[in-house]
């Protein structure tokens, strides 16, 4: 199934995604993190792991799942259950990412966990990395983290290979990070090769902490790409006890978690397409899935509005988060 014949708006759950960030290497900048996954966080505690949350996911009625060439062994984990589950294979939509190489060599303790490059020869290089591993189950290519200053917006020799890829058909898109989220979606829209837009999506990070690129994500949507949300939970400070008293008390009132709240949150916004769950347990999937069936009423949104973080403090703390 070729991304740009997904419609995440078939039914509520399918417009719920699973990132698999948190379960595809050891070390991860995410709170709670050591209670959720098991002490020895071997590649077969985290194969089973992924395994047990895509299986969970299916049921529930997910239908897209976001890797990255980063994301430690996510790619292979997905691969080993795509052929495992052939008939659920046939309904999955797949996207990974490049811009990314992985450096901790499956250690929480490294020094650099990744390194990022977006040059024409990583691109070649990732994208044989990916595709030995799922093959033609690759629906969507991301350039992953993509700000501003990033050459892949300007370099024509990126930009012709995935015009390539494109043909080819595998849908192209971006992911973008930093308190300058906004400016690099615009430019991206921006981005044509023989006159046609480069890019079906624009994934980036919107939650009640940081919703800075709202304006820009809701024009991408009006420029008819697919606008996917990652860091709904902002690394875990939106979850369980991490929450900001006011979630807990709005869930509590609602009788729910303050993981569904806050997807449910960015679920509301007219313009998301796909919401990115990075959940790491079956419980949280679970909490995050219930969302797509969770009506909030405006006033208590408008409420969660004094928590709103300016983007570089917003930033700024999610970059002294250490990685677990």
């Amino acid at each position: 199934m070729a991304f740009t014949r997904f419609h995440p708006e078939a039914t509520p759950t399918a417009r719920i995604g699973l990132g698999l960030a948190a379960v595809g290497r050891p070390g991860y900048l995410n709170l709670g993190r050591a209670a959720d996954l098991p002490a020895e966080r071997t590649p077969e505690a985290l194969r089973e792991r992924t395994h047990r949350l895509l299986d969970a996911a299916y049921t529930q009625g997910v239908r897209y799942v976001d890797a990255a060439r980063s994301y430690g062994r996510s790619e292979e984990f997905l691969a080993g259950w795509l052929e495992s589950r052939a008939e659920a294979a046939k309904e999955l939509v797949v996207g990974s990412k490049w811009g990314y190489t992985y450096t901790a060599g499956w250690r929480t303790e490294a020094d650099v966990h990744e390194v990022k490059d977006h040059s024409a020869a990583t691109l070649d290089r990732q994208y044989a990395e990916t595709t030995a591993l799922l093959g033609d189950r690759l629906d969507l290519y991301q350039i992953h983290s993509v700000t501003p200053e990033s050459p892949a917006l300007s370099d024509p020799a990126v930009q012709a290979r995935l015009a390539r890829l494109a043909e080819a058909g595998v849908s192209v898109g971006l992911s973008t990070s930093g308190p300058a989220q906004a400016e690099a979606i615009r430019a991206a829209l921006e981005v044509t090769v023989a006159g046609r837009p480069l890019f079906t999506t624009v994934q980036a990070t919107f939650n009640l902490l940081e919703p800075s690129a709202a304006p820009a994500l809701a024009e991408a949507h009006e420029a008819g790409r697919t606008v996917i949300v990652k860091e709904a939970m902002a690394n875990g400070r939106l979850a369980g006890e991490a929450a900001p008293p006011e979630l807990l008390r709005l869930a509590q009132e609602t009788g729910t978690s303050a993981d569904a709240v806050a997807l449910a949150a960015v679920l509301a916004q007219p313009w998301a397409g796909i919401v990115l769950s990075g959940a790491a347990t079956v419980a949280q999937l679970n909490d995050n899935v219930a969302a797509a069936a969770l009506s909030l009423d405006p006033a208590p949104l408008t409420s969660l509005a004094r928590l709103v973080e300016a983007p570089e403090t917003y930033w700024r703390t999610r970059a002294a988060l250490p990685w677990r």
